[in-house]
């Protein structure tokens, strides 16, 4: 990043918490609150995952990488951005290398966390609409290849911002957002219409009593893992979605005391997610849900 981008981003930054002090201490508080709530709820979401055995493995490998991702942003992104409004409050401007690294690590582990929720939309679209093919093709391995990409992909828009500028990063984001929104909204109602038609081929049957309760038992799970990562994605949407209509309003509109204080909320809305995300996985999913209250029971015995 050029010293004069960065220096104008940092006055920037300066002029603005300085017109709206209150509402940045807000937001210190909120992320200050919501870091420890983060740490704890995924630390204890990982280890609950792991022991759940009846997880199908490729949703395992993608909802350990989400919670990973979100971990990330409670430990590293939150601290680094609370750190940063203070030292502005305080009056001392953070060094281009200190807004760097925070600009870095936001972007990959809101980035990672995105495509998170997207591979598991895909994933839950590919297990109803393959069916008994979908442990052929979805197996343990690829998903692992994926989530490596997605960690590995999870670098490149702040690379960008650093070698082209914030300017076109944001552009290029915004578009492939919007498209990566419209997508998993039509794979929901895919999942949505695929279950219910499902459904009603299996009410008839009356022969065939033993097929016929193993269907309904598969796609009784099936039901409940997508309802459960519709929640993750429902959730994802309402504290993405400020961000990107923010973003996409600067762009055409230019910077404004309004826009960047609403960039703030924004983003204190998205580091809010990581600390959702367990609460869903713990409420919709009942395996999750078992091996997390006999983590916590374990720690309180001990």
């Amino acid at each position: 990043m050029s010293g004069s981008f960065c220096h104008e981003l940092l006055q920037n930054l300066s002029l603005h918490l300085e017109e709206k002090r209150p509402s940045y201490v807000i937001n210190c508080v909120i992320n200050g609150f919501s870091s420890c709530t983060t740490i704890l709820m995924n630390c204890v979401t990982i280890h609950a995952i792991r022991k759940t055995t009846s997880l199908p493995k490729p949703l395992k490998a993608l909802l350990l990488s989400l919670a990973v991702s979100d971990l990330g942003v409670g430990s590293l992104v939150q601290p680094f951005f609370i750190a940063l409004i203070i030292s502005q409050l305080q009056g001392n401007n953070p060094n281009c290398t200190t807004f760097t690294a925070y600009t870095i690590f936001m972007s990959m582990f809101s980035v990672t966390s995105f495509l998170g929720v997207m591979s598991l939309i895909v994933d839950r679209f590919l297990a109803i609409h393959l069916h008994l093919r979908y442990q052929e093709l979805v197996t343990h391995n690829r998903v692992v290849a994926l989530v490596i990409s997605i960690w590995v992909f999870g670098l490149f828009p702040s690379l960008l911002a650093i070698w082209i500028s914030q300017t076109i990063t944001s552009k290029i984001l915004s578009a492939v957002s919007i498209f990566c929104f419209v997508t998993t909204a039509f794979l929901n109602y895919k999942i949505y219409s695929t279950v219910k038609g499902y459904t009603n081929q299996v009410q008839p049957l009356q022969t065939q009593q033993v097929t016929q309760s193993a269907e309904k038992t598969n796609m009784t799970l099936l039901r409940k893992s997508a309802i459960g990562t519709f929640y993750i994605y429902l959730v994802f949407l309402i504290c993405f979605l400020p961000l990107i209509v923010t973003a996409v309003t600067s762009i055409f509109s230019g910077s404004s005391v309004a826009t960047v204080d609403s960039a703030f909320y924004s983003i204190t809305l998205i580091f809010l997610n990581s600390s959702l995300n367990p609460l869903i996985y713990c409420w919709k999913m009942r395996s999750i849900r078992r091996a997390v209250i006999n983590t916590l029971r374990k720690v309180l015995i001990c």
